[in-house]
């Protein structure tokens, strides 16, 4: 019989929590919507764009130069292979 009237008291504690706190948050989302209106009457209509990932300088990337070398000998390879396929079409 405790139990359950702990159990009931805990069950009401937790409602009364969630309830204040939902009147908390009710009340800075208000003061959250009033800070939107006062800017947006600021900027008067003006467009406003928010900055994206997309937007933003991307670093450049440097590399090696054994690295270079490596992509132009797999890119002289890759040119050859074509010129030697082309030569075979032709051929044929």
């Amino acid at each position: 019989m405790l139990g359950e009237v702990m159990a009931k008291s805990r069950n009401i504690d937790d409602l009364t929590t969630l309830r204040m706190a939902l009147v908390g948050y009710q009340v800075e989302r208000e003061k959250i919507d009033a800070k939107i209106r006062e800017i947006e009457g600021r900027l008067k209509g003006q467009r406003v764009t928010l900055p994206s990932a997309a937007a933003a300088p991307r670093a450049k990337r440097v590399l090696s130069a054994a690295a270079r070398n490596r992509i132009a000998a797999a890119q002289r390879k890759r040119w050859a292979e074509h010129r030697k396929r082309a030569a075979a079409a032709k051929k044929a």
